[in-house]
């Protein structure tokens, strides 16, 4: 990967639709190597995919809370991840070392609804031990561009 690879990434991550004339024409490329480029960007995995960011308060989902869950034991780890995997309303989780063992970003529409996911859907995650949230007042940098 040279400075070109990393300027097209730059230029990507502020606009994943910008036209790949535009695109050529930013990073100082004619639009064919430009082109060649986003597909060898693709095809070994630095480019993992292209998305909509959506404003979650817009289509409902307005409240946001920090969950630490602490498993009983490490043989559940799997089937949690698994089963995390499939709970729509969570939308970030990370694995951590030492305790807690993950850090779960999770959505709902208001307190009362979260109350119920909580209640009704993460106590009964598999292995969970103890769970602890936090709510999101006020996100101050939510979609990070990594540095290329």
């Amino acid at each position: 990967m040279d400075d070109l690879d990393r300027a097209i990434l730059a230029e990507l991550q502020l606009d994943g639709r910008i036209s790949a004339t535009a695109l050529a024409a930013k990073v100082g490329l004619s639009v064919a190597p430009c082109h060649r480029r986003i597909r060898e960007l693709e095809r070994s995995g630095i480019i993992t995919g292209y998305q909509a960011v959506i404003a979650a308060d817009r289509v409902g989902l307005g409240f946001e809370a920090l969950v630490f869950a602490t498993l009983k034991n490490r043989a559940e780890l799997k089937d949690f991840e698994a089963a995390v995997e499939e709970v729509d309303l969570i939308v970030d989780a990370q694995r951590l070392f030492g305790d807690p063992d993950f850090l779960l970003r999770v959505l709902a529409e208001d307190l009362s609804h979260f109350q119920r996911v909580y209640d009704d859907v993460l106590v009964g995650l598999p292995g969970v031990e103890k769970l602890t949230s936090t709510i999101v007042m006020r996100n101050i940098k939510e979609r990070a561009v990594i540095p290329v």
